[in-house]
């Protein structure tokens, strides 16, 4: 099968153009490189630089390419962020995310899988939800992601398309062979900030509250390894593949059990060896008690996910971000000493 990743140089898009790869599939990617890194695709995937939203350039790929499945990924990610500058995240989530479903269906793409999130549940439903819980996005990166799943539910049944909806939940962890990963900080991930902490990139965690209605009064979250979310897609795309085109679901990706801040937290210490700093503030906007996935429906699919351990996500997590450092300071160590001078 001949798939269009865009997004595909970013840290979930790399895992899933690598697990595409692995399986066989003939892959192109489409990504901006705003926050993407080539270096994380497979030398020989085809990458296009540009924008989604631009609709000449993706009627230009399609026409030539001719894929049979597109996986949207890229999009803007950060739920604070959303709510300091929502204009930006209904532009490049949902309005450009028009753009590319329009071009889809005039090029006669049959698949369309969308990187969707779990920000769209309603938080008074939890902590654990299915695919048929209540939506209420507290934040307009939640509403920017709920108001595409409900386009490409009217767009598949007016067209023929197949169209699939994957909610994650929290993702963490890279590739086991180090073959891509995170690129850059994300401000909203507790995991991703939490190993700049341990590496002494900061100077210590910020756990936000410690009075929610949950065991020890910290966020809970379903974390799931980022391999294992990629094979998800594969298990989607594949299982889809012979499904009826004008049909449109959704799926939870977790895994079915949460893990609060602070156990995050004992994850880190044990993987350590020593404690994190951290400092304890107030709530953060946007944030719910506590999440966590029912993904039946996925499993039922044939997905089978290997990373489940949160003491394993956290050392891969941890390698990853250790790697990227002393790779940083080779390249700054080995430059001429008039390079970057003025």
């Amino acid at each position: 099968m001949k798939v269009l990743v865009t997004g595909g140089c970013g840290y979930i898009g790399s895992h899933t153009v690598w697990a595409l790869f692995d399986r066989g599939h003939q892959v192109i990617a489409l990504d901006d490189l705003s926050t993407g890194v080539r270096g994380n695709l497979p030398s020989d995937v085809p990458l296009f630089v540009g924008d989604v939203g631009n609709r000449e350039y993706v009627d230009q790929i399609l026409g030539t390419e001719k894929p049979d499945a597109i996986i949207h990924f890229a999009g803007k990610i950060i739920p604070a962020e959303s709510l300091m500058d929502p204009l930006k995240y209904f532009d490049t989530n949902t309005a450009k995310s028009i753009v590319l479903i329009q071009a889809a269906i005039q090029a006669g793409t049959r698949q369309f899988l969308f990187s969707s999130t779990a920000a769209v549940y309603d938080p008074k439903v939890g902590p654990v939800v299915s695919e048929d819980s209540h939506t209420a996005p507290l934040t307009p990166y939640g509403s920017s992601k709920l108001m595409v799943e409900q386009i490409l539910r009217s767009a598949a049944q007016s067209h023929t398309l197949q169209a699939t909806a994957l909610r994650y939940f929290n993702v963490a962890g890279v590739d086991s062979a180090g073959r891509c990963g995170p690129a850059g900080a994300n401000p909203g991930h507790l995991i991703r900030t939490a190993t700049e902490v341990a590496l002494a990139q900061r100077p210590h965690l910020e756990i936000f509250g410690t009075d929610y209605d949950t065991p020890d009064g910290t966020c809970v979250r379903d974390y799931i390894h980022v391999s294992d979310l990629a094979s998800a897609h594969l298990t989607a795309l594949e299982h889809h593949a012979a499904a009826s085109i004008g049909s449109f679901s959704v799926l939870n990706c977790g895994y079915g059990r949460g893990a609060s801040v602070l156990e995050v937290v004992a994850a880190f210490n044990r993987v350590l060896g020593r404690p994190l700093p951290c400092e304890f503030v107030a709530r953060r906007l946007g944030d719910a008690p506590a999440l966590v996935a029912n993904a039946s429906r996925m499993r039922a699919l044939g997905w089978r996910p290997r990373h489940e351990d949160l003491d394993g996500i956290v050392a891969s997590a941890l390698s990853w971000t250790r790697a990227m450092a002393t790779r940083a300071d080779h390249h700054i160590s080995s430059r001429s000493p008039l390079e970057g001078a003025s």
